[in-house]
């Protein structure tokens, strides 16, 4: 039997991509009933094309509009759709997954969040709480005094800046989750 001195260097890939191997396998977390009826985070009937995250359904447009004709869109592609909300660190980063996916190469999105009125307070388009936000640093800036709607990925991936409403970007739309929708 060789010692780790006498391994060769290909022996001791083979052993360190085993290690990997190994690694990766019981990092993941072990498979449950659900997992066998809904193999990925998909949602199910009619809304299998959209990704669950969290309570919601969510779902990335490629086609450009403005924060209005989007919002619009949302409304049409799902009842009780709105332009994505988000509330905590792990919807940022899915939402952000959810981009990087279908568009890594022009990751600029509109979310829902938009200026209310002139003041310098932001609401959701769904009328949920504006409980968290994760701005790149000097922004909501308000440059012009037009930029009124919130987007994501500006200059920062997962980070989020104000802009003129009127832009054309791609969006993610969402919908509150009821198991009874697709089962």
């Amino acid at each position: 039997m060789r010692g780790a001195v006498g391994l060769k260097s290909r022996d001791m890939r083979t052993l360190s991509l085993l290690g990997v191997a190994l690694l990766c396998l019981f990092a993941m977390p072990a498979a449950t009933d659900d997992d066998h009826q809904h193999p990925s985070n998909a949602c199910v009937g009619q809304y299998k094309d959209w990704t669950q995250i969290g309570q919601v359904c969510a779902k990335y447009f490629n086609t450009p509009r403005s924060f209005a004709d989007a919002e619009s869109a949302c409304r049409q592609a799902a009842s009780g759709g709105h332009l994505v909300s988000v509330h905590d660190e792990q919807t940022n980063a899915d939402v952000l997954a959810i981009v990087l996916k279908y568009n890594p190469s022009s990751p600029r999105i509109w979310l829902g969040g938009q200026r209310f009125g002139q003041s310098s307070t932001f609401v959701w388009t769904d009328g949920s709480s504006w409980n968290f936000w994760k701005w790149v640093a000097g922004q909501p800036s308000n440059s012009g005094n037009h930029e009124n709607c919130v987007e994501m990925n500006w200059t920062n991936l997962g980070e989020w800046n104000d802009d003129w409403c009127i832009k054309q970007k791609p969006f993610i739309c969402a919908f509150q989750w009821q198991h009874e929708r697709g089962d």
